[in-house]
């Protein structure tokens, strides 16, 4: 799942799942991409479970087009505003999904939990009354200018759908990905892993700054990072240097590093074998169990390896 004002055109993280067995399948959000229609308000939901129709269309269309089926093995990934929305389906729905992977995920707010508190009760208000305002905030083009071919980025972009500004930021959205970010915080308590990829740093900044060719000029990563340990027991944060917002987007020494990590935890939490029973041990200087040999067992003898 896609980000805010963006859509799917990754094709090698397409062929990374492909290559590796599994039935990849992009969904464009409603209001998005390829779902977006004319005369609709681009992204604009009032609650981030409206997605929830959307992810389980998607998952009755995969199992009649021939894929697995929906109670099947499932690995969910989300990018940015997909990520929180993924990380909060897969909560909803516990026993559902196999594994998580979370590209730059909007877990937070900017800076702390302080800001989302203190602005709650402005917006809540203004969202209520008028919930399709759209906010009055800086027009930066940063983001786009390190990914668009047209600037100083690599990637060819449709501009319906990845335009060089944000689509308007209305109050009745962001009150919906504040609420969202409320239920992370109290803690979500996945029963799968999750796997959160960001850049090593953030650079944000109404200025344009040379620094954002190598960080993310989106979220803030530190905040980010903290907050994914709210996500539930099993949480890998991986941080990679000079990566953009959509580490999967960054240069490609940077996006080698980034699947070749995924690669990594996918085979250990994804394709791994089932897992082998652990015995449990006693504790030290615990006596033995009544008829239980005390004689420790011999050591193997040693043998030199030839290699040597």
């Amino acid at each position: 799942m896609h980000g805010w004002t963006d859509y799917f055109h990754q094709r090698d993280l397409a062929r990374f799942w492909s290559d590796r067995g599994c039935a990849f399948h992009a969904l464009y959000l409603r209001k998005y991409g390829r779902s977006l229609r004319d005369g609709q308000t681009p992204g604009y939901v009032d609650d981030l479970r409206a997605y929830d129709e959307d992810i389980d269309a998607a998952l009755a269309a995969i199992a009649a087009d021939g894929g697995a089926a929906p109670s099947g093995p499932l690995v969910l990934m989300g990018h940015s505003t997909g990520g929180l929305v993924a990380s909060l389906w897969a909560a909803r729905h516990p026993g559902r999904v196999r594994a998580l992977v979370l590209n730059s995920p909007w877990l937070e707010a900017h800076g702390s939990a302080l800001v989302r508190t203190t602005t709650t009760p402005v917006l809540e208000q203004l969202a209520r009354r008028r919930p399709r305002t759209a906010l009055r905030l800086p027009a930066v083009d940063h983001y786009w200018r390190t990914l668009s071919d047209q600037a100083d980025g690599e990637w060819e972009l449709d501009p319906r759908w990845r335009p060089r500004f944000s689509f308007p930021v209305r109050a009745g959205w962001l009150r919906a990905v504040v609420a969202g970010q409320q239920t992370v915080a109290r803690g979500l308590d996945l029963d799968c892993p999750a796997l959160v990829l960001t850049s090593a740093r953030s650079v944000i900044s109404p200025r344009w700054n040379e620094r954002m060719r190598s960080a993310d000029c989106v979220l803030d990563v530190t905040t980010m990072a903290q907050r994914a340990l709210d996500l539930g027991p099993r949480v890998t944060v991986n941080r990679f240097e000079g990566a953009l917002h959509d580490v999967l987007l960054s240069p490609a020494r940077i996006r080698a590093a980034v699947y070749s990590a995924m690669d990594q935890w996918a085979q250990a939490y994804v394709f791994g074998s089932a897992a082998v029973a652990v015995p449990v041990l006693d504790p030290p200087g615990a006596d033995p169990s009544p008829g239980e040999a005390t004689t420790p067992a011999a050591a193997p003898p040693y043998r030199r390896s030839r290699r040597a």
